[in-house]
């Protein structure tokens, strides 16, 4: 349960547990933490919040244990701790036997036998993001040192579509004022029928997926690696480590199938004196190493697999095929607690990567 070799980052618990955690090694020391951001980014993933998320209320309140002292890293394991405060365990019984579709019960449980905590999904439980959230602050503070600034929105709901970042243009002004927004979209004219697709889901028990747009400014050239330790794949890495992400693209993704060179490549031009590109196709990575410009990618979110309608499943104590009505408290839609966690990752894996 651990990732990377230059900031090696470690995630415990589950669901339903005393509480999750993380342990983060290689931070550099001397880094003046900010709590109050780091406790502002906890917010905007925590459940609870609004009608468009679950019911289950958690602080997320992040204890840390070790690695700080007074408001700086020591460059020693920074540990931290967030309880688990409103679990309902009770609803959870029948999934010992009763494997939901689209969570992982099933793989789990053949995995580790039959002795995984299937509560509210245990280990594999979008739970788990919240110390990701927390290690991603972090590593958003110590590029921010550094001149990097990480942001994401929401570019689809079911079939509601935000507009797109300007890939050439996109700057840290641009990232900070979505976090001012009641829902982080480009386009405001969007909220209302983003709002209307999620709530129509939740009235009729089930559930919708979208996308999330995210872009990392200010990002010098020559960061990544050719191959194995690419910019791409490091990011790709850690975005199929968040529960329901199912797809990931860079620059104009899938575009680049329908297109000749001569419209694909970004032809390269001098700005005061520095390199860029005209445009920005390939998402500012080619060759697997930073270009300099804005690093932008989209992560495609599958419906949340809880849903309160009756599905056929198989009860694997009896070997039998059932049906099963899942119970609890469930996101009609996770997207938008997600868009944090995307920007975690992406923070996690540049810094992964500096040199």
């Amino acid at each position: 349960m651990s990732f990377g070799k230059n900031i090696s980052i470690s995630i415990f618990g589950e669901s339903h547990g005393n509480g999750i955690g993380t342990v983060i090694e290689g931070l550099p020391s001397g880094i003046k933490l900010d709590m109050d951001e780091i406790a502002q980014e906890m917010k905007r993933r925590a459940p609870g919040q609004n009608k468009l998320s679950t019911t289950r209320k958690e602080a997320d309140s992040a204890q840390i244990q070790s690695g700080v002292f007074e408001g700086y890293t020591t460059g020693t394991p920074l540990a931290a701790v967030i309880a688990n405060n409103d679990t309902h365990s009770k609803d959870y019984s029948i999934l010992k036997t009763h494997m939901r579709p689209g969570h992982a019960d099933y793989a789990g449980s053949v995995r580790y036998s039959g002795f995984n905590d299937y509560r509210g999904g245990g280990h594999f439980s979008g739970r788990l993001t919240a110390p990701l959230v927390f290690a991603g602050a972090i590593a958003k503070q110590v590029l921010k040192s550094y001149g990097v600034t990480v942001g994401a929105h929401i570019s689809q709901i079911e079939h509601v579509r935000d507009a797109n970042f300007d890939p050439v243009n996109v700057d840290a002004t641009r990232l900070h004022k979505l976090l001012a927004k009641e829902l982080p979209v480009i386009d405001d004219t969007k909220i209302d029928a983003i709002k209307e697709a999620i709530l129509n889901a939740k009235n009729e028990c089930d559930s919708v997926g979208g996308k999330i747009e995210c872009a990392i400014v200010g990002l010098k050239a020559g960061i990544g690696n050719p191959f194995f330790d690419s910019l791409e794949s490091t990011i790709a890495h850690l975005a199929f480590s968040v529960p329901a992400v199912k797809a990931i693209s860079f620059g104009i993704g899938e575009q680049f199938a329908h297109l000749r060179g001569t419209v694909a490549n970004d032809s390269y031009h001098l700005v005061d004196n520095n390199i860029k590109t005209k445009t920005n196709n390939n998402g500012g990575i080619t060759g697997g190493i930073s270009t300099g410009m804005p690093v932008i990618f989209e992560t495609v979110i599958k419906p949340t697999p809880s849903i309160s309608q009756q599905q056929q499943t198989v009860n694997i104590k009896d070997n039998i095929e059932t049906t099963l009505k899942i119970e609890g408290r469930h996101d009609p839609c996770i997207v938008q607690r997600a868009v944090v966690v995307i920007e975690a990752i992406a923070a996690i894996a540049v810094l992964e990567l500096w040199r």
